[in-house]
């Protein structure tokens, strides 16, 4: 009898809101290279749980530090109204 191996790559993805941007941040691509830690400290803590606040800054600084993330575990985006 043959043996089956089911494959399922299930890339985990997190996701934070300020309201009018949502944080994507995927930990599989993540190199801690902490600029974000360093960018937005009050945002990204590593301690705290959840460890991204997005409530903690302006969508335009979200989209600056998350624009100089190395790896592009995070992403970003914003709902589309109906």
């Amino acid at each position: 009898m043959p043996f089956y191996f089911l494959n399922i790559d299930m890339e985990i993805t997190k996701e934070y809101s300020n309201g009018e941007l949502t944080v994507v941040w995927k930990p599989k691509l993540c190199q801690h290279a902490g600029i974000c830690v360093k960018m937005l400290p009050q945002v990204y803590n590593p301690k705290d749980k959840p460890w991204i606040k997005a409530e903690n800054a302006s969508t335009q600084e979200l989209k600056d530090q998350i624009a100089q993330c190395p790896s592009g575990a995070l992403s970003h985006y914003t709902p589309t109204s109906p």
